[in-house]
C-alpha cells in the first residue's frame, strides 16, 4: 500500500500564492516520476509538473513561470509552489508517483504520464480555489 498525502490547498484571491506539499512513503524517489496533476469538476485531469527521478523537470505550458515543483529526497516530500494564481487554476491537485521509465505504460511524455488514470499512484488530493 503506497501512501501519498497532499496538503496546503486553500481558497485565495487572484494573484495569490500557495505551497502544496505531498508526504509519501515512496522509496527511493529517484526511481519514480514524482509530480502533480489537477482535475476540475467536469474536466479531464491534466499534468501540471513533474520531476523524473533526480533528472528533468517538466511543466505544463499553462503554469510555466508561475509554478515550481521541488522535492526533499531525505524527507520523502514533494512540493508545488504556486504564484500568481488565476481562477482557471481552481481544481483538486493530486500528488502522483509513476515508476520509471514512465513510457513503460505507453506515455509519450512526463506530463502525459501524469495525466493517466490507469497507471501509477496518487493521493486523495487537496483543493485549490482561486476567486476574483
Amino acid at each position: 500500500q503506497v501512501r501519498l498525502e497532499e496538503s496546503g490547498g486553500d481558497s485565495v484571491q487572484v494573484g495569490g500564492s500557495l505551497r502544496l506539499s505531498c508526504s509519501t512513503d515512496i522509496k527511493p524517489f529517484s526511481a519514480y516520476l514524482m509530480g502533480w496533476f489537477r482535475q476540475a469538476p467536469g474536466k479531464e485531469r491534466e499534468g501540471v509538473a513533474g520531476i523524473e527521478g533526480d533528472g528533468p523537470i517538466t511543466y505544463a505550458d499553462f503554469v510555466k513561470g508561475r509554478f515550481t515543483v521541488s522535492k526533499d529526497n531525505a524527507k520523502n516530500e514533494l512540493f508545488l509552489e504556486m504564484k500568481n494564481l488565476q481562477p482557471e487554476d481552481s481544481a483538486m491537485y493530486y500528488c502522483m508517483a509513476i515508476p520509471l521509465p514512465y513510457d513503460r505504460a505507453g506515455a509519450e511524455s512526463a506530463l502525459a504520464a501524469l495525466s493517466r488514470d490507469d497507471y501509477g499512484f496518487w493521493g486523495l488530493g487537496t483543493q485549490v480555489t482561486v476567486s476574483s
